[in-house]
């Protein structure tokens, strides 16, 4: 991919895969009857909202701010928004316009239900869950740790009151496959299946790897239409990684060279601050054309501009040497990079581009002063 006529660093949008995807999302949602919705944590490049919600249901939101985005930029599209603690100033302002409304603890959900009541609008609101029950392996992305602050265990879910209360919701899921997702239900439906009888709808989360190769869709929509069928409820999933899963490339350039025991590039690109979940998960973005280190003929680490020492993005091998002014493209960069990239030392932010077919448009350009306005 040439991508030398853009400057850098920058993202680029690749819309005909996130049409790719979304068309498969859309098939589910035909098949099984779910409605399924944008996760904006993921992503939320809302200049492409219009062409989401020609597929999708609507977007969720982690926070006011993103339910705003959704409602403001997926016109006439379901708002549903989940928080493990609101203020009522965010309630006030959600209450105008969220669709659903998902509560953590019954107390959240007793302080603020007048004024849901009150509204004047049809808000579905619904309590979080905790099934108890992950097969996540590393702690900082598993919501049913010992101690997570995310979700009420059956027990508390018995003592509520839950007149006014339509739904239940569980995240339990990252990046996993259909067969995760049915052994989990098996555990949700044991568990809370009493009052999935009672209720109109159930939220099944995101994390569902539905865009990836080899994923089970078929075994998805059995289970989705599993629950509508017997329940009598409405399901609805929230993917956001599924929703833009290869549908975005990082440009950078290669700055300087240099050797401290082995060949270092250094790039105009951040691990901390464009990509962070390379630190976080961690992770090692694929570049195209690389190899792994020692695949071929040169290797080099890949380090960013900033201060920190460990903004290390990888060590990568190449065909040929590189040398100062290459672009080298990382790829699956639409997704968890520009919710949270951050201006730490000063690092001027990523431009945003949008590529259709041969033709790659410019549509966000940033600068000095969205440094300066954030402190």
């Amino acid at each position: 991919m040439e991508m030398n006529h853009i400057q850098t660093p920058a993202y680029v949008i690749d819309k005909d895969k996130l049409r790719e995807n979304l068309e498969l999302l859309a098939h589910v949602q035909k098949s099984s009857g779910a409605k399924i919705l944008l996760a904006q944590k993921a992503f939320s490049a809302y200049s492409l909202y219009g062409l989401i919600g020609e597929y999708l249901a609507g977007t969720t939101a982690s926070g006011l701010y993103e339910a705003r985005l959704g409602y403001e930029e997926m016109k006439g599209s379901e708002v549903h928004v989940y928080s493990p603690a609101y203020s009522e100033s965010e309630i006030e302002q959600l209450a105008g316009f969220a669709d659903h409304i998902v509560f953590n603890t019954p107390s959240q959900w007793e302080r603020f239900k007048d004024k849901i009541a009150v509204s004047g609008r049809k808000i579905k609101c619904g309590i979080r869950v905790n099934p108890e029950y992950s097969e996540i392996e590393t702690d900082i992305y598993n919501p049913c740790i010992s101690g997570s602050r995310l979700g009420i265990k059956r027990e508390l879910l018995d003592k509520m009151d839950l007149t006014g209360i339509t739904g239940i919701h569980f995240h339990t899921m990252c990046e996993q496959d259909a067969e995760v997702l049915d052994r989990t239900l098996d555990v949700v439906e044991e568990k809370f299946g009493e009052y999935l009888y009672k209720l109109e709808w159930i939220n099944i989360g995101g994390g569902h790897h539905i865009t990836k190769e080899g994923y089970n869709v078929n075994l998805l929509i059995e289970r989705v239409k599993g629950l509508r069928e017997k329940y009598n409820i409405d399901v609805y999933i929230e993917p956001g990684e599924a929703v833009a899963l290869n549908a975005g490339y990082l440009v950078t350039e290669v700055r300087e060279i240099m050797n401290n025991d082995i060949d270092i590039a250094i790039v105009d690109t951040s691990a901390a601050c464009h990509m962070p979940d390379v630190l976080e998960m961690p992770y090692r973005p694929f570049i195209i054309r690389s190899g792994l280190a020692g695949e071929k003929k040169y290797t080099y680490r890949l380090g960013g501009p900033t201060c920190l020492a460990g903004d290390v993005i990888g060590d990568y091998s190449f065909d040929e040497p590189l040398f100062v002014g290459q672009r080298l493209v990382f790829t699956d960069m639409a997704i968890y990079t520009m919710v949270k990239n951050n201006t730490f030392n000063g690092m001027p932010l990523p431009s945003i581009y949008i590529k259709s077919g041969d033709k790659t448009e410019l549509v966000k350009k940033f600068s000095y002063e969205d440094f300066k306005g954030r402190l």
